[in-house]
């Protein structure tokens, strides 16, 4: 949806598109149930704070990738979140810490960025391809950092839709003055009704009940465990891409995002169990 808005939209518009919109969702549907919006100076800071990592530098770095590179490319490097949210929360939390299969996943995933990077490198990418490709991975990071910092909210237990509010609200006021400058949107064309549909449904579905089911699951199971959506953020993105953009994908991007989705696998324990289970069974002896 955010390759197809960006056919008439520019990456800034389409960020303060993107929460504004959802942000008045929200707005609407707290007053609509009584819960109020949220008060507080210092809160709202923590907010713009979450804000500003969590929406503002990843939309704002993955859209303006996006105008280099597919949609399915994007979306391979977008899912190294959880590897920086791995080595973020090692260094930030007391109770994710990394152990030796986190440390094989993080590697197995920096081969597979490096693979993808450098044979594009070498089968002559340009130089914005590259940058763009760099700002996919820097947005995966800035995500990992607020998947950490996320969780001072449910220790303060402030409510999944208050957060979600919050953040989009903040982002709304700080992406304002970015687009103003960036984008200069009076003096645009008028984006085709396509564009609008694929903007709602990035704000709507995609962001504003995304959002609540986010710091949802962020309270409940952890930074770690929410980052790990990404498994299948490639996967849906590839097939929609190649579906509905036409988009493909070479051998080097193939090889690298298997390469990521095992360390993924690494990363939360499953292939560690799995091969337990499988030496523990081989083990247990015949009782015919």
């Amino acid at each position: 949806f955010a390759k197809i808005a960006l056919i008439d939209i520019p990456p800034m518009t389409l960020v303060f598109l993107r929460v504004s919109i959802a942000a008045v969702a929200l707005g609407l549907i707290l007053k609509a149930s009584g819960s109020g919006l949220p008060g507080g100076g210092k809160l709202w800071t923590t907010f713009a704070l979450m804000g500003l990592l969590n929406n503002l530098i990843p939309f704002s770095l993955l859209f303006w990738g996006q105008t280099h590179i597919g949609a399915g490319l994007a979306s391979i490097f977008n899912s190294l979140t959880p590897l920086f949210t791995v080595l973020i929360a090692h260094v930030a939390t007391q109770d994710e810490r990394l152990s030796i299969g986190k440390s094989v996943g993080i590697l197995l995933g920096l081969v597979g960025v490096t693979l993808i990077i450098g044979v594009d490198v070498t089968n002559g990418a340009t130089g914005f391809t590259v940058l763009a490709m760099l700002a996919c991975v820097a947005a995966a990071a800035s995500y990992g950092v607020a998947s950490v910092y996320g969780r001072r909210f449910g220790a303060k237990r402030i409510a999944p839709m208050h957060v979600a509010f919050g953040q989009l609200a903040s982002t709304s006021v700080l992406m304002l003055p970015v687009m103003i400058i960036t984008d200069r949107p009076w003096s645009l064309g008028a984006p085709s009704a396509t564009s609008w549909i694929a903007v709602l449904i990035l704000a709507l579905l995609c962001t504003a009940i995304a959002y609540v089911l986010f710091f949802e699951i962020l309270e409940r199971g952890g930074a770690t465990n929410i980052s790990l959506v990404t498994f299948i953020v490639p996967v849906s993105a590839i097939i929609l891409s190649s579906l509905f953009l036409q988009e493909t994908l070479s051998t080097n991007h193939v090889i690298g995002i298997s390469l990521i989705l095992l360390g993924l696998g690494a990363l939360d324990g499953r292939l560690q169990r799995r091969w337990s289970t499988t030496r523990h069974q081989k083990a247990i002896p015949c009782q015919n």
